[in-house]
């Protein structure tokens, strides 16, 4: 039976979780429909452009993502204290970019005034949507509902586009976060959709390179922000050219499927993150496989267990990749 998501997440632990939407019909829903020969393609691109505008509305930023032809991969990063701060206008303004809210808050909106009576209603709402901009239910909710109501449009059908439910699975640590952004990244290549991550269509990496190739990082984005030091942004703790000459070595270990074996500068990433070099190859190319709950070392694993009052570590097999042979 699947578990509640409240019991799932966990931000006294990590910000950090992976997200996986898959299409429910048919198999090809969103890129070549090999049954009636229509491509699809192009709801990859309503993923996508949707997924973007999000990441500019919630207090959610969105680390890793893929949209492949039946399934779509998100690894996001939940801000609650930037919710926290957004002023009350703020927070209605961000919520009407996506819903149509209140007529209270559409009043409140527009500078007119708010009646007495009013004032109490709008409190709640605007506490509801401040609560609900920094919820990854309801960020997976506005992804996924504007997509499936197109394409029932498109399709002249009723019915649930999407399965019932995203998977969602908490990254308790620095390696878990950059292994599996690493895995959501290459899901291209592995599925043999492209040969480079540049040519992985739909995907940040290709995003991050593009973006890479002008001196910049995409705004829509969590950025990398080098190794950790004092006072430092939000961000990934990493410098981007690292990250993207790591997943460009994986992905060609994983393309021509030969043994693990990364260069030196790579290697002195992974020690940094304590993991070997063959657990990496590993991770990276079954993480699907591997994890189904939560990732990360054993001590994180116990700590997210004990806050959120789990009896039993489950999945505590896998941390063993979380460590250096």
């Amino acid at each position: 039976m699947p578990r509640p998501r409240r019991s799932q997440v966990s931000l006294e632990d990590t910000p950090m979780y992976h997200c996986c939407s898959r299409v429910s019909r048919r198999a090809m829903l969103l890129g070549d429909d090999k049954f009636t020969g229509r491509n699809y393609d192009h709801r990859r691109g309503w993923v996508e452009s949707q997924l973007l505008k999000l990441a500019g509305v919630f207090a959610i930023d969105v680390a890793a993502y893929a949209v492949m032809s039946n399934h779509l991969h998100v690894v996001l990063s939940v801000d609650i204290y930037e919710s926290n701060s957004w002023a009350e206008r703020e927070v209605v303004e961000h919520w009407h970019q996506i819903f149509m809210g209140t007529e209270i808050t559409q009043k409140f909106a527009k500078g007119e005034v708010i009646e007495s009576h009013e004032i109490e209603r709008l409190k709640h709402s605007i506490a509801q949507y401040r609560s609900r901009l920094s919820d990854i239910s309801w960020f997976m909710r506005a992804l996924n509902e504007p997509i499936a109501r197109m394409a029932n449009k498109e399709d002249n059908c009723t019915g649930r586009f999407w399965e019932g439910r995203f998977k969602s699975q908490a990254l308790l640590d620095e390696a878990a976060v950059l292994a599996c952004m690493a895995y959501v990244d290459l899901n291209p290549i592995r599925a043999k959709m492209a040969n480079t991550p540049e040519q992985s269509d739909h995907t940040s990496i290709q995003l991050r390179i593009k973006s890479a190739l002008n001196g910049k990082q995409p705004i829509k984005l969590m950025p990398f922000i080098g190794n950790e030091r004092l006072n430092q942004a939000k961000g990934i703790n990493l410098a981007l050219k690292e990250y993207l000459e790591l997943v460009d070595e994986t992905g060609r270990i994983i393309r021509d499927d030969k043994r693990g074996a990364v260069s030196s500068d790579a290697e002195k990433v992974l020690a940094r993150l304590n993991i070997s070099s063959e657990n990496w190859i590993k991770i990276t190319s079954d993480f699907g496989k591997i994890f189904h709950g939560p990732v990360g070392t054993l001590q994180e694993l116990t700590c997210y267990c004990e806050h959120l009052e789990k009896r039993r570590r489950h999945f505590s097999s896998c941390c063993q990749y979380f460590q250096a042979s």
